[in-house]
C-alpha cells in the first residue's frame, strides 16, 4: 500500500530468504504452525490506519454505551447463556477489508468483529522472526496505541491473569493441541506463564474448578476463554456433556466472558452506521428484497471461520432461509487488488486488536494480524496452491 516500500521489498525478496524465515518460525515450536504463512507483511500508510481506528472508535462508543447490553439482549442463542457475565469484553477484534471505492481510492470496510481473543501471542512471534530475516522500514511498527513489544506483552499478561498468579489462570479450549491456531496457545504459555487446558481436563468440586498442573491439583480462578460453542456442539456426546460445566454457577472469572462472543459479533453490525461499515440488516427486518442481490452477501449470525456465508446470492437462497432472525444481509464491498506479488495481486484483510483492561473506561488498540488472499474469500480452501497468500501482519507507518 506504500508503493516505494512495496517495490523495494519485492525487489529484495528471494525464495531462499522466505525459506529461511519459515524454517526459523517453525523451529520455535516444531510442528505447531498449521497454516500457510504469507511471504510479505502489509505496509499500511498512516492515513489508512487513521481511517480504521476512526471506525473502531465509533463502534467502541456504541459498545461502551450503557444501553449496549439491552440492544444485544437477543444476541445470545437460547441455551448458551453463561452465568457471571461482566460489563465488557476484555478483547475485541475488528476485521477490515482493504477495499476500493467508487472514486478509485483505497478505504477500509468492516467485514466482521468479535468479542473474543485471536492470535495475540503468535503475532508477537511472527513480528520477531520476520525482523530477523527482512528489513523493516524506518518509522513502521506492528504495534498500535503507542505500544512497544514489551508494553504490549505486559498489558496482555495483565489482562489475561488479572490479579491472580499465572498458575491459577488457564487457557481453556477443546483439545487445544489439535487446533489449527495452537501455535498461539504455545506462545501464550511462554509470554504469560499460564497453561493451556482442555475442557475435558477440568475438575469440578462444588462451585470451584481445578486442573492438574504437572500432576498437582490446582484451583482455576480465572479462565482465558478460547472455547467457541459452535465447536463444542460439533463434539462427541461425552465432550458436550463435560461442556455443561461452563453453564453452571462457578467461582471463577472469565477473560473474556463467553457471552461477549455473541454480543460483539455479526449481530452488532446492523446497529452501526459509519462510512467504513457496509450497510447491514437483520434478514427478518428486510421488508423488500433488494433488486440487485448480486451486490449483497448473506451471513449466518452464529457461525465462525466463514462457514455458511453465501456470496453469489439469489432470491431463492433467501427464500430457503427458515430462520431469518439468525441471518444478516450485508452490502458487498469491493476488495482491492492491493498487494503486488510476482504473479497476480493479492487482496488483504486487516484485524485490529483492541484490549480492555479491568478498571478502564474503554478498550484501546494494541496490535494486529493480516490475511492475504487471491480467492473469492479469505480462507485456506479459497487459496489452495497459491503463493503470497495466508496469514501475515501489518507494519503501520507511525
Amino acid at each position: 500500500m506504500v508503493p516505494a516500500i512495496r517495490e523495494a521489498y519485492n525487489t529484495a525478496f528471494t525464495p531462499e530468504k522466505y525459506a529461511g524465515f519459515l524454517n526459523d518460525l517453525h523451529q520455535v515450536y516444531p510442528g505447531q504452525v498449521d497454516f500457510r504463512v504469507a511471504e510479505t507483511p502489509v505496509f499500511v500508510p498512516k492515513d489508512f490506519t487513521t481511517q480504521m481506528i476512526d471506525a473502531c472508535e465509533n463502534i467502541v462508543d456504541i459498545i461502551a454505551d450503557p444501553s449496549f447490553k439491552s440492544l444485544t439482549r437477543d444476541a445470545i442463542p437460547e441455551g448458551l447463556q453463561v452465568p457471571g457475565e461482566n460489563e465488557y469484553s476484555h478483547f475485541i477484534a475488528f476485521d477490515f477489508g482493504i477495499c476500493i471505492n467508487e472514486a478509485g481510492a483505497y478505504e477500509p470496510q468492516l467485514i466482521e468483529m468479535q468479542g473474543f481473543p485471536t492470535l495475540f501471542g503468535y503475532e508477537v512471534l511472527l513480528d520477531d522472526v520476520f525482523r530477523r530475516h527482512f528489513p523493516v522500514p524506518d518509522g513502521f511498527s506492528s504495534y498500535l496505541g503507542g505500544h512497544t513489544r514489551d508494553s504490549y506483552l505486559q498489558l496482555l499478561k495483565e489482562i489475561i491473569t488479572g490479579i491472580h498468579p499465572p498458575e491459577n489462570v488457564i487457557l481453556l479450549e477443546i483439545f487445544p493441541r489439535q487446533q489449527k491456531t495452537r501455535i498461539d496457545f504455545y506462545c501464550t504459555e511462554t509470554y504469560t506463564g499460564i497453561k493451556m487446558v482442555c475442557l475435558t481436563e477440568l475438575i469440578k468440586e462444588g462451585k470451584k474448578l481445578y486442573y492438574l498442573n504437572e500432576g498437582r491439583k490446582t484451583e482455576v480462578k480465572r479462565i482465558y476463554n478460547r472455547v467457541i460453542f459452535d465447536d463444542l456442539q460439533q463434539q462427541t456426546p461425552e465432550v458436550q456433556e463435560k461442556g455443561k460445566i461452563l453453564f453452571e454457577e462457578l467461582e471463577v472469572e472469565w477473560c473474556p466472558h463467553p457471552n461477549w462472543f455473541y454480543r460483539i459479533s455479526k449481530y452488532t453490525l446492523p446497529l452501526i452506521r459509519h462510512p467504513y461499515v457496509p450497510p447491514t440488516f437483520f434478514l427478518n427486518e428486510v421488508r423488500q428484497i433488494p433488486a440487485d442481490l448480486e451486490n449483497y452477501v448473506l451471513k449466518p449470525l452464529f457461525s465462525f471461520a466463514g462457514q455458511g456465508v453465501i456470496i453469489d446470492l439469489t432470491k431463492a437462497d433467501i427464500e430457503k432461509v427458515k430462520d431469518p432472525g439468525n441471518w444478516i444481509l450485508q452490502r458487498k464491498v469491493k476488495y482491492a487488488d492491493v498487494i503486488i506479488t510476482p504473479d497476480i495481486p493479492a487482496k488483504a484483510e486487516i484485524r485490529i486488536f483492541y484490549f480492555w483492561k479491568d478498571g478502564s473506561s474503554r478498550p484501546i488498540p494494541a496490535n494486529n494480524l493480516a490475511r492475504l488472499s487471491k480467492g473469492k474469500m479469505v480462507g485456506v480452501r479459497y487459496n489452495k496452491d497459491k503463493e503470497w497468500v495466508g496469514g501475515s501482519f501489518c507494519l503501520f507507518e507511525q
